[in-house]
């Protein structure tokens, strides 16, 4: 008979009220945790500058498909215009801005918008199907009535015990080893 062996990943503390999930980010922050994440049913005003989280690049990918996007639309009204097929009409010019503005404004937006779903799909390593903290039956109420706090054994800070007692010393109601 053989046994499965089973890595730990992590550790997962639930608290009781989102003022006690505020304080213990704060404590886990302060201790330079780097590889960690809360989970709340709800968003918590001030949680992201108890976290230190930094704005997010998705505009930069907003940005450049928008760009992408304006300059395609100019360069296709061109190119149609100019270079495929040109006709001059009433002594009208081959191009001009003012006549691609309706396309090139249709594919900022466009582009614009794919840009910033890949670039969220990019930046937060989607799509992740499945997850550890699935199979832990405590943290299902993450979406209904609890909070919690969760730690990878990946960070360069965690030790099992010292990261134990951080959390048992922030008021952690619970904390449990997350298994792979």
């Amino acid at each position: 008979m053989s046994a499965t062996l089973t890595k730990p990943i992590g550790l997962l503390a639930q608290y009781e009220t989102p003022a006690d999930l505020l304080h213990a980010a704060i404590e886990v922050r302060n201790a330079g945790y780097k590889k960690w994440d809360v989970h709340s049913p709800f968003p918590i005003h001030g949680m992201d500058d108890a976290m230190a989280i930094k704005n997010s690049k998705v505009g930069y990918f907003t940005f450049v498909g928008a760009v992408t996007g304006f300059f395609a639309g100019n360069l296709m009204i061109w190119y149609m215009n100019s270079a495929d097929y040109p006709i001059v009409i009433g002594g009208k010019p081959l191009f001009t801005p003012l006549y691609a503005f309706p396309v090139s404004y249709e594919l900022t937006i466009l582009l614009g918008a794919f840009g910033t779903l890949f670039g969220m799909a990019f930046l937060n390593r989607l799509p992740r199907l499945y997850n550890p903290l699935f199979n832990v039956e405590r943290f299902k109420r993450a979406t209904d009535d609890k909070f919690f706090v969760y730690i990878e054994s990946v960070d360069p800070k965690y030790s099992a015990e010292t990261t134990r007692a951080l959390l048992e010393k922030t008021g952690a109601s619970a904390i449990e080893i997350v298994e792979e």
